[in-house]
């Protein structure tokens, strides 16, 4: 057994030994007083400030303005020429969650079972997950990790991308997600008939509606002696109690109608329309329902085949101009780093970038409830925020640094240390091989 257990730990080290060597040392966040000076900066909440400074002490922006005294004991960064910007926030992944498509074991988005609210993303998410540095490096601090699969697939939270354990990540929201009946044609090219897709949508609706029944009459005996351990009806009862918001994904345009009036027929009043591709069809009953959205991806194909091809592109600013509060998620796992894209996207079909900033910063933040912490640029919030080249929209802006809870992050994740490794490669030839030579510009 003391043999098998060596094996064990020899192959366990072999690639930690050899990542140590590649890159000459493991690099690591730094935390400390930190001032950055001489940037540009957009708040987001309190306009521009040019040749501004912010101070970071503790994790936390301590002061922020254009004549701000550095401390004497501030390591001083010169950003002069640069941006600062707000910690971009992805409102929809299933970052920590996931990993390798292919593998079951690397996934743990989905539990089994159609209503599992008492699922916790949180207690799921993979703090070493590659998929975490490869967005954190692209401005994205924060991101909202849901489950998925199933009427009620459990409890999503949100998570600053930066910790070594759930807790230490934790941002302090939560929210229940429901996957809302769907009218659409399901089975194989959509062959399934509209009597029967009815149907269907009405068998799923009543399994809703008998879910949350069983919570409305167990939030009001919860506590009693009447009550049992119900850990699925205890999860919803905080729906029913205001405790927790609750996140209705939802898509068609008639769907969305639906929602709305399910909404409003229960009575919950701390909900949010999430997905949303076809809101712009009807933008001004969510506006008049006053539910905020978060909607994505942007970067997309119409929902219908009569559809212009820019229908997913214009549908923030649809929405946005109506009157509605939006916020933009990648909808991505992997490539939630193109968040900003989404909302490039987003700005220059009709939502100006200006909304589209707002989209993937504060208003995703008060929509999430952390408005208090995340967001925005202000003294007494965490110190999330990077700094770029240029506008974060454009492909040919660099990210040049990020700070998540007051950290400096180092600029690396295993995307960029393949960059790296091949563009000087350096293999061993054999006589006569060609010698390929890759220069950095």
């Amino acid at each position: 057994m003391k043999k098998l257990l060596t094996i064990m730990l020899a192959i366990t080290l072999v690639p930690l030994l050899s990542f140590g060597q590649e890159d000459d040392q493991v690099m690591k966040a730094r935390g400390g007083k930190f001032a950055l000076t001489n940037a540009k900066i957009y708040t987001v909440t309190n306009g521009v400030i040019e040749n501004g400074t912010i101070i970071i002490n503790n994790g936390i922006i301590e002061a922020v303005g254009a004549n701000i005294t550095i401390p004497s004991d501030a390591e001083v960064f010169d950003y002069a020429g640069r941006e600062i910007y707000p910690g971009m926030i992805d409102s929809g992944t299933q970052l920590g969650l996931k990993e390798i498509g292919s593998i079951q074991e690397a996934q743990d988005f989905r539990e089994f079972g159609a209503i599992t609210p008492h699922m916790q993303a949180l207690t799921a998410v993979n703090p070493n997950s590659t998929a975490i540095p490869v967005t954190r490096v692209s401005g994205v601090t924060t991101a909202l990790t849901m489950p998925g699969g199933g009427v009620l697939p459990g409890t999503a939270a949100t998570i600053n991308l930066f910790g070594y354990t759930p807790d230490q990540m934790f941002a302090g929201s939560k929210a229940m997600i429901m996957n809302f009946p769907s009218s659409a044609r399901r089975g194989r090219r959509r062959r399934q008939s509209p009597e029967d897709a009815k149907k269907a949508m009405e068998r799923a609706l009543k399994t809703v509606n008998e879910a949350w029944d069983k919570a409305e009459l167990y939030a009001k005996v919860q506590g009693s002696d009447e009550a049992r351990y119900y850990p699925e009806m205890e999860a919803l009862a905080k729906v029913v109690n205001g405790e927790l918001p609750l996140y209705i994904e939802v898509n068609a345009a008639k769907d969305i109608i639906n929602a709305i009036a399910w909404v409003e027929d229960r009575g919950y009043k701390n909900v949010v329309l999430t997905g949303v591709s076809e809101g712009w069809r009807v933008a001004k009953e969510i506006a008049e329902a006053g539910l905020p959205v978060i909607t994505g991806p942007v970067q997309s194909v119409p929902t219908r085949q009569s559809d212009a091809y820019d229908a997913a592109y214009a549908n923030p600013g649809a929405m946005q101009q109506a009157g509605v509060k939006v916020a933009i998620r990648s909808g991505d796992t992997e490539n939630s780093r193109n968040l900003p894209y989404h909302a490039g996207f987003a700005a220059a079909y009709g939502m100006g970038r200006e909304e589209a900033l707002k989209a993937v910063t504060i208003n995703a933040a008060e929509i999430m409830g952390v408005s208090d912490q995340i967001g925005s640029i202000e003294v007494g919030k965490k110190a999330n925020i990077f700094v770029s080249t240029g506008d974060p929209f454009e492909t040919s802006t660099k990210i040049l640094d990020v700070y998540i809870d007051g950290y400096k992050i180092p600029m690396t994740s295993r995307q960029i240390r393949l960059y790296d490794e091949f563009l000087n490669r350096t293999p061993s030839l054999k006589k006569g091989d060609p010698v390929i030579q890759i220069k950095k510009k």
